[in-house]
This record gives structure tokens, sequence and C-alpha cells, in this order.
């Protein structure tokens, strides 16, 4: 089974606004209601391509009440942690001529809680997939994710981590099978500025001598780049296609690397269906649909 966590989901409150005059009351032509958060939009894409998992994490109030019903009725499994005060938070993402965003804070998290998670994290098995996205809440410690892959060491578990700076650096020495910074995330690791393609892979193979198993490197439109613990190097470009959404594209790639490794355990299939299922999100105006990754798929190359 595959198991997503997103330690504080939301829901994105997407507003559009002609002409948006600052201090004055302005009205929207459109607005729709999502639930986000980096795990829920693996597990909603990875659903997309038909592949069952389950989505982990901590809900709270009438907000998460939402976040789960509409979650599910995508067609995802959840196994959510119901907190007792506060309530999850709302994103409010203004589309006009200049895109803003107002990110809510989400509601804390107790040791008695974070007990709750390592209770069915302590369920996962061998050949399971745990996917650990995002940032961390203030009310939970910075070693989260590396407190977590600790306590799952050993168990044949393969770990997925999509964070940047010190969270992805800790969690190196637990081998995740698979890292996914951009070339900006990348360079911010080893505090430079990357400017070629020589240079990622350069630095992605540092990460690989420091326990990564597999890294790719996303760059937007430039393409991506894949690094394995064999020395082996893949560059792959991006289809043609107008960018409408960037939000989720990250995400949507590695659910599609899952997918696409998962269908004869190649490593360089799931990067492609990867690059393809990322192209899918940041072509179309929500997350990438099976009829859309399978239409850009043959366009990789």
């Amino acid at each position: 089974m595959i198991y997503t966590i997103t330690f504080n989901p939301a829901l994105d409150y997407v507003v559009k606004v002609e002409n948006f005059n600052l201090g004055h009351v302005n009205r929207s032509v459109g607005e729709k209601v999502y639930p986000g958060g980096k795990g829920i939009n693996v597990s909603i894409v990875l659903n997309n391509l038909d592949v069952e998992n389950k989505a982990l994490g901590y809900i709270a109030g009438f907000t998460g009440v939402e976040i789960e019903r509409s979650v599910r009725a995508l067609g995802c499994l959840t196994d959510f942690i119901h907190l007792e005060n506060g309530m999850s938070r709302i994103n409010v993402k203004i589309k006009t001529d200049k895109e803003s965003e107002i990110n809510g804070g989400g509601p804390d998290i107790t040791e008695t809680d974070l007990k709750g998670l390592y209770n069915k994290l302590d369920a996962l098995c061998e050949d399971d997939i745990l996917v650990l996205a995002g940032s961390i809440p203030k009310s939970l410690p910075e070693d989260i994710y590396e407190s977590i892959m600790k306590r799952l060491d050993g168990r044949g578990i393969r770990f997925i981590v999509d964070t940047t700076g010190k969270l992805l650096l800790n969690v190196l020495k637990y081998k995740p099978f698979l890292i996914k910074p951009n070339h900006h995330e990348l360079g911010e690791v080893f505090n430079v500025e990357i400017k070629t393609q020589e240079e990622i892979i350069l630095y992605s193979k540092k990460l690989i001598e420091m326990g990564a198993e597999n890294v790719i490197i996303s760059m937007a439109g430039d393409g991506a780049i894949l690094v394995e613990s064999n020395g082996g190097v893949t560059i792959s470009g991006v289809p043609k296609g107008i960018v409408k959404n960037s939000v989720g594209a990250g995400d949507s790639m590695v659910a599609g690397f899952i997918a696409g490794y998962l269908n004869n355990k190649d490593i360089r299939e799931g990067f492609k269906m990867g690059v393809a299922t990322g192209s899918a999100s940041a072509f179309s105006d929500g997350l990438a649909t099976k009829e859309k990754v399978y239409s850009l798929l043959k366009e990789i190359k």
C-alpha cells in the first residue's frame, strides 16, 4: 500500500478577480474550493492514475470535515486523525494580474496526537511506500520526518521525501528511495547558485553519496534530471503546452513516478511517467487526470 502524510492540510479557496484594487471592495468573477496539501495532492493524482493509496494526516473543525469529505469524494481512501481543538486552515489564492496567496496557520498538534499517528504508521510493512511531503507545522518537532523514518527503519518500507533544507538533509542517512528538490532548492541545500545541468548532476550525486537512492531534480519548463545510485543519469525535456497552473505540479510528478515505477519496477519508466504527470497538472486548471497524462507521455523524450 502507498501512504501519504499531510500534517497541515487546507481548503484552498481560489478566487479570480479582474483588476484587483488594493484597499477597495473587489468582486470575484470565479471561485473554486479544493482540498490542499502536498500529500493530499499526491493521493489525488495517484487515485486519478488508478493507484490505490491512503491519505494520512491531521484535520480539525468544520474545515477539516470538508477536507475529508472532498478527498473521499474524489475517490481517495483516508485515515485522518481528528483533532479536538482548532480548525484546519484555509488558504486564499487570489488570481489576478499578479497572483497572491494568504495561507492559514492551522491547528496545534499535541504529543498525544503525534502518538496517534505513530500507531497508524506502525502498521506499515515491507514494500509499502510512505510519502513525506511539505513543510512542518510549528507545533511539531523539526525532526519529525527524521523521527518517522528512524522508527520505521529496517522494515523494507520505501520512503519518498519531497521537502527542502535541513528537513531533507537530516533524513538522507535513512536512504530514502526518492527525493525530489527543484534546481533552486538543490542550490539552497549546498548554499550555491546552480546554473547548468552539469552542476545539477554534480550536486545530485552528492545527495546520492549522502544516502539518497534516487534523485529527481525538476527544472520547470527546462525539464528534469534523474540521478540514480548506480550512477545512471537521465535527462528529460517537457512536452509542449500552455502553463495554466503551477500548484501541485511537483506533487503530481511524485505521484506519476510512483505509478510508473510500480508498473514494472523500472526507475526510468517512473521518471518518464513523473515528467508527464507533472506537465499534465501544469497544463490543466486542476490536478492531472489519467487521460491528460497518457496523452503527454508519448511526447516525453
